[in-house]
């Protein structure tokens, strides 16, 4: 029994943490977004707009749904495909420690498709 609870904080902070510190990250992209400023970055060669859309979808909205563990482990590949995109795409040529907050991100959204949204999600109601 104190091995499950245990889990399953562990699982919620897993789901809570990271995709509060990427909204950071994905709220001046969607000010951005909001504003009709659609100047960003092409590295998937889609389209700046486009490739904002995507960013927003994958840095805010889907760490909403992650906060609340609704549709988790869809919810997750939006943010993990984005963090893989910034990872090895958009600093594939810097040094390791300009994309390691993204691989970080990356490793978190890819664990919790495995594991699941645990007992403290919507998902779990």
């Amino acid at each position: 029994m104190k091995s499950s609870f245990l889990t399953n904080i562990g699982l919620a902070l897993l789901r809570i943490v990271p995709s509060l510190m990427l909204m950071t990250h994905g709220y001046p992209k969607l000010q951005k977004l909001i504003s009709g400023n659609l100047e960003f970055a092409n590295p998937l060669g889609i389209g700046e707009g486009p490739s904002l859309f995507l960013t927003v979808i994958g840095e805010f909205v889907a760490p909403i749904l992650l906060i609340f563990g609704y549709k988790t482990r869809f919810a997750a590949l939006p943010a993990l495909l984005t963090m893989l995109v910034a990872g090895f795409v958009v600093h594939g040529p810097d040094p390791f420690g300009k994309k390691e907050l993204a691989l970080l991100y990356a490793t978190c959204f890819a664990t919790i498709i495995l594991l699941g949204p645990g007992k403290y999600s919507v998902d779990r109601k």
